[in-house]
């Protein structure tokens, strides 16, 4: 089979976008890395501060992109033999480490200062085919299609291994604030790990859809009664995992956590919280922010999700669409994650 000699990109000319599709020469991977043909990459909220220019070293133009779905077409020298050419794999928004900085020589390689985030460290998944290092690749399951396995690499492995890393263990109840791109999978995970699961939502009208994910309870945050309260009458809440982006709503979420309680953050908003510590104090409450996970965590969530049928509900557009589909996920209008196919 002939290796072709370009390949098709969605790339972001200039801050704040627009996209356009070009063609570029095909590299050979280097030592330690393999080339994958994307099969499908999900458009994630966060594929926003490489678009916009917001985080430091982003340079132009730039191809976005770390929920990554393909397969091996290429291996660099060195690579290791656990990884063969026509392997399904995928890439999350960890994309490698360095290896050598002080958490990686912990083992705690999510938090490597160097974290190469594909679409930040190299060329990301909107487009036909992306080289990676190998310590990024997570093996997809025969039962996972790429395009349900795409959005594992982010919003997947983020609420999965949220969970599971929580305080929160069989029987706890466990809230989930928000059921957007995240929160629709924290459900269905919550559920599935044994939690008692509550759904924290706006609006009555959303009980129904809670309840198809999995939810035990639904909370409205419209509603006469306040989320602290209605967790306070369910018992109080081990674990709430913040999926919202918005601090508010986070905020309010606090009063409901049960003595030694623990808050779990996930949804990005740069307003502050308002938390004083006399919250903390006296019930011993926790809070914290979860990054999303290493390949590991990723193949883990891949395989939980394989096992007990979950899947992200998404939007398939082709690449050619990499503009609308980000606007569309922009605009907050997807349901619940757009993801982009080459087929």
């Amino acid at each position: 089979m002939s290796v072709p000699s370009v390949y098709r990109a969605a790339q972001a000319i200039a801050a704040g976008g627009p996209f356009e599709i070009v063609e570029r020469p095909v590299p050979q991977p280097g030592p330690g890395h393999v080339r994958v043909a994307v099969d499908a990459c999900g458009v994630c909220h966060s594929d926003a501060l490489f678009v916009d220019g917001v985080l430091p070293g982003v340079r132009f133009p730039v191809v976005p992109g770390h929920e990554i779905a393909g397969r091996i077409v290429e291996l660099g020298d060195g690579t290791h033999s656990a990884w063969q050419v026509g392997d399904r794999v995928a890439v999350g928004w960890f994309g490698g480490s360095c290896h050598h900085c002080t958490p990686c020589r912990q083992g705690d390689f999510m938090v490597c200062v160097n974290l190469k985030v594909p679409g930040w460290a190299y060329d990301g998944g909107y487009a036909e085919s992306v080289t990676v290092p190998a310590d990024a690749l997570a093996r997809i399951p025969d039962a996972l299609s790429a395009t349900d396995a795409a959005p594992m690499g982010c919003a997947g492995v983020t609420t999965y291994n949220g969970l599971r890393r929580s305080a929160a263990r069989p029987g706890d109840l466990v809230a989930v604030l928000g059921i957007g791109g995240l929160g629709h999978l924290g459900v269905q995970y919550a559920a599935a790990m044994g939690f008692e699961t509550v759904a924290i939502a706006r609006g009555a009208a959303k009980a129904d859809f809670a309840k198809e994910l999995g939810a035990h309870h639904y909370i409205d945050s419209t509603a006469g009664t306040t989320v602290a309260d209605a967790l306070q009458s369910l018992g109080g809440a081990r674990v709430v995992l913040a999926t919202a982006a918005n601090s508010a709503a986070i905020t309010a979420t606090v009063e409901g956590l049960a003595p030694r309680g623990e808050l779990v953050v996930i949804g990005a908003d740069p307003e502050p919280l308002g938390i004083s510590p006399n919250q903390l104090l006296m019930t011993g409450k926790v809070v914290r922010g979860h990054p999303a996970g290493t390949a590991q965590d990723v193949q883990d969530t891949l395989a939980f999700s394989a096992l007990h049928g979950i899947r992200p509900m998404t939007e398939t557009v082709p690449l050619d669409a990499a503009e609308e589909a980000y606007r569309k996920m922009l605009s907050g209008a997807a349901r619940f994650r757009m993801v982009l196919t080459t087929a």
